[in-house]
């Protein structure tokens, strides 16, 4: 199967490389089709960030920013174009899944809360399982990991047992690169995709877009992390990945499409 390219849609305030860059409902749909444009077999709509240290928003405020995206995004792109929700609350991916979401991408792989797994099982949608401890608010607080690969893989082993007992018909998992992790946890992980995979048995999505980790091992802010960023992405594809998340949805097609080359 070929990676997917995911394109990200934050419509935020606060997020840490475009916070209100899409603030309006019309500027977001914009984004949203050129990226599908530009190749993004999918679109990953988010209202709430999750960066770390980033406060959490209401259900109300969240649905506000995301859902008239959504409606306004499967009006204006083809059907094979996917459109995910990112949130952590089954009362928002209920209400994005029947405004048009077909995925439902919780960074926090259901813990955050529970009910989403059983929002995705009723619903039909797809479910990508991330894994993070804590809320984004303090997961950097307290970093903790004895063999970062090992337990990443065995509480994201975990996360899918509860989402099959649910009823899930179709689920990912995210290793949560920069979730509550420091820069050796993401190397580790990212070096150690392949394994995942073959251990959890479904398709991995990889977000590694102009996250901090890239920017501790350049030196550059977000907003110039493009080729670390090309580089993370090549790793991700070389091992094995379904699908990576991306801010720069041209540059990375052309990154995939070389990279997978080089992986046949």
């Amino acid at each position: 199967m070929s990676c997917l390219i995911v394109g990200v849609l934050n419509c935020t305030p606060d997020s840490f490389s475009d916070g209100g860059k899409y603030a309006s409902v019309a500027a977001a749909v914009a984004a949203g089709a050129r990226m599908a444009e530009e190749g993004a077999n999918w679109i990953d709509v988010g209202g709430e960030s999750t960066r770390p240290g980033a406060a959490p928003v209401s259900e109300a405020d969240e649905k506000a920013r995301v859902l008239p995206v959504i409606e306004g995004l499967r009006g204006a792109l083809p059907p094979s174009v996917r459109i995910s929700i990112d949130t952590y609350k089954a009362g928002t991916a209920r209400a994005a899944v029947a405004a048009g979401a077909s995925v439902i991408n919780d960074v926090s792989g259901g813990r955050l809360d529970p009910d989403i797994v059983g929002v995705a099982a009723e619903t039909g949608a797809g479910i990508v399982l991330g894994h993070m401890r804590g809320p984004p608010a303090t997961m950097m607080d307290e970093i903790v990991f004895r063999d970062v690969v090992d337990e990443v893989g065995t509480e994201l082993a975990e996360r899918l047992s509860i989402a099959r007992a649910a009823g899930c018909y179709e689920t990912w998992v995210d290793p949560g690169l920069g979730f509550g992790k420091r820069l050796e946890h993401n190397v580790a992980l990212l070096h150690a995709l392949s394994a995942l995979h073959e251990r959890l048995d479904v398709p991995v999505m990889v977000g590694v877009s102009r996250k901090a980790f890239i920017g501790q091992l350049t030196g550059k802010p977000a907003d110039e992390r493009l080729f670390g960023t090309a580089a993370a992405v090549t790793v991700a594809v070389m091992g094995g990945a379904a699908a990576v998340r991306v801010h720069d949805v041209a540059e990375m097609r052309d990154v995939v499409r070389v990279a997978e080359a080089m992986r046949t």
